[in-house]
């Protein structure tokens, strides 16, 4: 492992700080871990709340800022943030409007979330959770993690919420984002961990892994390294499959490389899911090629693929402003 770092025990920290000085017209940093819009929202618009390890950037905290989250609680690499840290957030954006909380589903940010939930909602905090689940799984009856997915919900939503919809509308709007959203992973290289330099399980030279989750926590399925055309086929079929995609659908693609995967790779990738799913008659409407989600130096992408609506599409085109992501 070499990385230009400091103290592996002081990574979050200065990653956090180091983001706020770059883009501080768009975030600033309080009580250490809390990443908030250096411009607040007016306060009665619902505010858009969520949590992550860091080590995943630009996700999440770097999608904090106008026309997405209004502020993320950061934890520490690859870890949630304790219950008190998200309650903390919760506070500071507290509002009569009340807020959406998107959790990915992980064991850490879900227990995390629960427990600050509850807490604020003891203190008069009204707060909707969501639980992004749109991960493919080998199999059907294997419940989805959350992957990069929840960019979808951060800018969807996060564009509800600065045209002024209401808490309800938000949340089901959430809701319809979740159950039309689906993201597969293929990994080719493992990361590593930037505190410790320990490797997230192992991988041959000559294999690949596809349903590999975010870090490569295992459950997937290994098979021998293929070409950019056959594997986006592997990938896409099991999407349509499980949304039930058929011609005449539109929809937004993501191709989100996982961190040491090339733009050329990325660009190849969207190249042959886009002659992929045209072939099928389904309409790529909106989306990139890009990081949205990283695991350090992993190799691979994540196809993250969400079937559009009226509404969808033009929430999808409003204008944003955060470190991760602008839309003019």
């Amino acid at each position: 492992m070499k990385k230009f770092i400091n103290d592996p025990n002081n990574l979050t920290n200065e990653l956090l700080q180091g983001m706020a000085l770059a883009y501080p017209r768009k975030v600033k940093i309080v009580d250490e871990k809390l990443v908030v819009r250096a411009e607040a929202k007016s306060s009665d618009k619902v505010a858009v709340v969520s949590l992550g390890g860091t080590g995943h950037e630009p996700a999440v905290q770097g999608f904090v800022g106008k026309g997405m989250l209004d502020v993320c609680a950061a934890g520490d690499i690859w870890a949630a943030p304790g219950p008190p840290t998200l309650l903390a957030a919760m506070k500071e954006v507290n509002r009569e409007a009340g807020m959406l909380l998107v959790t990915l589903n992980h064991a850490g940010d879900v227990m995390s979330a629960n427990m600050a939930k509850q807490m604020a909602e003891a203190e008069g905090i009204k707060v909707v959770e969501i639980l992004t689940t749109e991960e493919v799984r080998p199999t059907a009856d294997e419940e989805g993690r959350g992957l990069g997915g929840c960019f979808f919900i951060y800018k969807i939503c996060g564009a509800a919420a600065e045209q002024g919809k209401s808490l309800d509308e938000i949340a089901a709007l959430a809701n319809k984002i979740n159950d039309n959203m689906a993201t597969i992973a293929v990994l080719s290289e493992l990361a590593t961990h930037p505190s410790t330099g320990g490797v997230c399980g192992t991988l041959g030279d000559d294999e690949m892994e596809i349903c590999a989750g975010q870090h490569g926590e295992g459950g997937g399925v290994v098979m021998p390294m293929a070409s950019s055309k056959e594997t986006v086929k592997i990938l896409a079929d099991k999407i349509v499959e499980k949304k039930g995609l058929k011609s005449g659908d539109e929809i937004i693609l993501i191709i989100n490389g996982s961190g040491k995967t090339t733009l050329m790779e990325q660009y190849i990738a969207f190249k042959d899911a886009s002659d992929y799913f045209t072939d099928k008659g389904i309409k790529i409407v909106g989306g990139h090629a890009s990081e949205v989600l990283t695991v350090q130096e992993a190799g691979g992408y994540q196809m993250i693929v969400l079937k559009a609506d009226a509404e969808i599409k033009e929430l999808w085109e409003a204008p944003c402003d955060t470190p991760g992501y602008t839309v003019q």
